[in-house]
């Protein structure tokens, strides 16, 4: 089955959450890159838009992205 990935300028764009958002999001292991591409740029899964979305309400909720990221590793 083919899989579809997305260069940051698209998550930019479906997200839209900032560049700095998007990496941030990424140090911090609350999403993940699903490869690179030869001349080193991230490319992202379609899962990420799913996550994103769940980092925004858990975030709408008060967490913290901390919290959020014990949350998504299933840490209490």
């Amino acid at each position: 089955m083919f899989k579809k990935y997305f260069k940051i300028g698209e998550v930019i764009e479906h997200s839209g959450l900032s560049r700095q958002v998007i990496h941030n999001y990424t140090q911090l292991e609350l999403i993940q890159e699903a490869k690179r591409t030869p001349s080193g740029h991230r490319l992202y899964a379609e899962g990420v838009f799913g996550g994103l979305k769940k980092i925004k309400k858990l975030q709408t909720k008060g967490k913290t992205l901390m919290e959020i990221k014990k949350m998504l590793n299933g840490e209490n």
